[in-house]
């Protein structure tokens, strides 16, 4: 049995699956915001629940918000920042008395497409969370690119590819540069975009402005366009809340031609088939079949 831990800022899921791929029990609980010690509580928690409605003890991954320093095994580059500098994989073994496998998020969504999902078969996947944080994952051949660094597909925090004038600098980012591509394409910021122009405060998902849209379409278009120039992926998969607006992919599908260097482009911008459930799955996932 796999278990798989998703540690989002606000909730924290948990979910066993078989072999196959076939859910066994779910749960999830509120997160425990800036407090690092309830966090491992409340992971030893779930799976303790989930481990007693199965009957089975499993092999656990977690989904994290960063990754794992390679370098000195802290966590970095959280957004739920409590977690930063914490030697969480340690941590966590240390309470579950076993190995733990740790990836970020947005490698666990993809990871979980790439399986069983939308991208199923196909050997190069791009994995994107268009949520309240911006990220990706890349998996290859069905296994996880972490790099040397643990930064492998941290498309959020590079520069906004070939800004317009009104776009430079760009908004401030939580990382400490301007214009990330985080800032123009998160939810928060479309949010903000909706209060500057209609001084409305809406959230993403209810936002219908169509200049807005246009906006947001051609800037995910052009950040696309950036991957496929650089690792030419067979499928770019979106999740986060921002992927359930359905009006998005055809018109950034026809806009990726406008910048990407080829004749043709052939990659498929695909819906997730397990939505928001993706990272939960990919961090069970973690574990190879045995």
């Amino acid at each position: 049995m796999r278990i798989g831990i998703d540690l989002g800022g606000t909730k924290i899921e948990a979910l066993a699956i078989d072999d196959r791929g076939r859910e066994m029990y779910r749960q999830r609980v509120p997160a425990p915001r800036d407090d690092y010690h309830a966090t491992i509580d409340a992971i030893l928690g779930l799976v303790a629940e989930l481990e007693e409605r199965t009957g089975r003890r499993g092999r656990v991954g977690v989904g994290t918000p960063g990754a794992v320093s390679p370098v000195t095994g802290l966590m970095k580059n959280c957004n739920s920042t409590w977690l930063n500098g914490q030697p969480l994989a340690r941590d966590l073994e240390a309470a579950l008395r076993r190995p733990v496998r740790l990836a970020n998020d947005a490698n666990c969504f993809a990871l979980s497409e790439a399986i069983d999902g939308a991208a199923a078969g196909a050997p190069t996947v791009f994995g994107v969370i268009l949520g309240t944080g911006v990220g990706a994952g890349l998996v290859i051949d069905r296994k996880t690119l972490t790099g040397p660094n643990a930064i492998a597909g941290e498309w959020g925090h590079n520069p906004l590819p070939w800004p317009r004038d009104d776009e430079r600098p760009g908004p401030a980012c939580w990382c400490g540069k301007r214009g990330c591509i985080e800032t123009f394409l998160s939810g928060p910021a479309v949010e903000r975009l909706h209060l500057d122009k209609t001084g409305r405060r809406v959230p993403a998902r209810e936002i219908a402005d169509s200049g807005i849209w246009a906006d947001y379409v051609d800037r995910l278009a052009r950040a696309l366009a950036h991957v496929i120039n650089i690792i030419d992926p067979d499928m770019i998969v979106l999740g986060g809340g921002i992927s359930n607006r359905v009006e998005l992919y055809q018109p950034v599908a026809d806009r990726l031609n406008d910048h990407v260097f080829s004749d043709y482009v052939s990659t498929v911008i695909s819906q997730p088939v397990f939505g928001d459930a993706s990272g939960v799955r990919g961090a069970a996932w973690l574990w190879p079949t045995s």
